[in-house]
């Protein structure tokens, strides 16, 4: 007869099992050092099991414990306060407490530039990512850990499994591409519909949750820095009571972006159309992204920018990618193909197809470019 699935209900207490040799030592060490409170020891006549809380964290001293060492971390509020070497401590039972900055400062790796092509008829391109998502990687060089690129598709409709999370990120930008998907921001009032031609940016820390999707969605997906952190938020509900859509989130501001109301403006390069999207004033600069069409009848133009990452997705439609200076400088490109092209380099778009769409995400937003 099998067991009875386990009741959760009925867990009270979680408790992480260290071994000690001097069980005095390292309640002396951890509650005397640490901060830690003594809860639990046993038995009187002889102790050989403490167990102690502190920070969230239980933890167990135990004589027989056969257990490796492990290592403990705390978060600091004011790193700047602690001395190198109260940043790392061992117990007398060999465990390594490490302290570390609560609130680490956001770093931005400087850019390797590099020219690289991402083609879909790649072979081995999509794999498979959290939640069961297929993921492409357009970047594997991550430019030196500056920005991540990523082509997520979800094959069927239904309920997304997510929760509310919020990502710990310089600038994040999320484009959708085929399909449709339902999302909700905190702040921002009832949930949205993204369908083909719409973005969102989502500022750093705003609450957010993915709720739904149609068949065949696939969105772009863009970090900066390509290395950053997801943190769940348990205790918030979306949509919250609080509708501010103006709000600034650590210097950004939410931005949805509506490609079927956009209006077409003249682009940097002669011969082509754009989009606006409002997220070059909604990051102060740090990013814009445009959604680019050829003039029909315009001649092909040679240019180069000074801009420290370009990145350019083919949309809709195909085009010749011609570059200078690179070998294998012809490239034909279609629809969910992408590129980075580095500053100083002279290059062409040529042969664009009636229906061509590009999506162009730069950072900064202001850079010069030069038609040669």
């Amino acid at each position: 007869m099998s067991k009875a699935a386990l009741n959760l209900a009925q867990i009270v207490n979680a408790n992480i099992q260290l071994p000690s040799s001097d069980l005095v030592a390292d309640i002396r060490f951890f509650t005397k050092q640490l901060g830690f409170q003594l809860e639990t020891i046993y038995p009187a006549d002889n102790p050989a099991i403490a167990q102690l809380f502190g920070y969230g964290l239980r933890i167990e001293l135990n004589v027989k414990s056969l257990n490796i060492p492990g290592s403990i971390t705390l978060t600091v509020n004011d790193f700047t306060l602690l001395d190198l070497e109260q940043c790392s401590l061992t117990a007398p039972n060999g465990t390594i407490i490490s302290l570390v900055d609560a609130n680490p400062p956001l770093i931005q790796p400087a850019t390797e530039h590099e020219f690289s092509v991402c083609r879909l008829a790649d072979k081995g391109s999509w794999g498979i990512g959290r939640a069961g998502m297929r993921y492409r990687d357009l970047i594997p060089s991550r430019l030196g850990d500056a920005i991540i690129a990523s082509h997520i598709h979800i094959p069927t409709a239904g309920l997304v499994p997510d929760m509310v999370h919020y990502h710990e990120v310089g600038f994040q930008l999320i484009f959708c591409y085929r399909g449709w998907v339902k999302v909700v921001y905190e702040d921002q009032g009832e949930p949205i519909i993204m369908r083909p031609g719409d973005c969102v940016i989502q500022p750093p820390e705003i609450r957010h949750r993915v709720l739904e999707s149609g068949d065949d969605l696939q969105v772009l997906e863009i970090g900066v820095p390509a290395e950053h952190i997801t943190k769940i938020d348990s205790q918030m509900t979306l949509p919250n009571a609080q509708f501010n859509p103006q709000r600034m989130f650590h210097g950004s501001r939410f931005v949805h972006h509506i490609g079927e109301n956009a209006t077409w403006q003249d682009w940097r390069i002669p011969g082509f159309k754009a989009q606006k999207t409002g997220i070059a004033q909604a990051t102060q600069g740090i990013a814009d992204v445009q959604v680019v069409s050829p003039i029909a009848g315009s001649a092909a133009v040679k240019s180069q920018h000074d801009g420290d990452i370009v990145f350019t997705f083919i949309k809709e439609g195909a085009m010749t990618l011609e570059v200078e200076g690179i070998e294998n400088s012809v490239h034909q490109l279609s629809s969910g193909d992408a590129f980075i092209m580095p500053p100083n380099t002279p290059m062409s778009y040529k042969n664009c197809s009636s229906d061509c769409e590009l999506i162009e995400v730069t950072l900064a937003a202001s850079f010069n470019t030069t038609v040669l």
